[in-house]
């Protein structure tokens, strides 16, 4: 890390890409369910990591957290995008995906899903990054204050909270 920070050097930030890939295509996997979309963030995610690298301070977090800071203000800004909602809509059902649930159930748990994303991407962007790194990037709040610079009860009160408002928006 220390020589892709320095030095700029190209193989240290190849293995740095390499290290992390599979755990940011994942956890951007899990939040977009589109193998495509997921790539293509993905790439994003490691731009910019690359491209800012020489502001991280690793008496602020970890190379880890400060990368997955990144990858959550990245999936906010697709799930704002025009992009997004338009793959969202034409899609994934017609894949057919194989499993133990019936075709019904799996469209009314996709619609399900998308209207809790939908929810979720009308509120603040902290509170966003908050529910996607506890969710999909499967954090602990501790992790999370830490990534966020909050304390652990100030991101639990906040998950919480916004956990309840979805379930009342929900049942509307």
């Amino acid at each position: 890390m220390r020589l892709a920070k320095d030095k700029g050097s190209k193989t240290a930030a190849g293995e740095l890409v390499q290290r992390y890939y599979k755990d940011i295509f994942v956890y951007v996997y899990r939040q977009t369910q589109n193998e495509e979309l997921s790539k293509d963030l993905t790439q994003e995610i490691f731009i910019a990591m690359l491209k800012s690298i020489e502001g991280f301070d690793a008496k602020r977090a970890s190379f880890k957290t400060w990368l997955y800071k990144i990858a959550s203000n990245k999936i906010i800004d697709s799930y704002r995008s025009t992009y997004y909602k338009y793959v969202t809509v034409v899609e994934e059902i017609e894949e057919g995906r194989s499993s133990s649930l019936s075709m019904e159930d799996l469209v009314v748990l996709k619609e399900e899903t998308n209207d809790i994303l939908d929810i979720i991407s009308t509120l603040s962007t902290s509170i966003q990054q908050i529910i996607r790194l506890k969710i999909f990037g499967e954090m602990t709040f501790a992790e999370i204050g830490l990534l966020l610079e909050l304390s652990e009860s100030t991101v639990k009160s906040k998950y919480y909270a916004a956990v309840k408002k979805i379930k009342k928006v929900m049942e509307v």
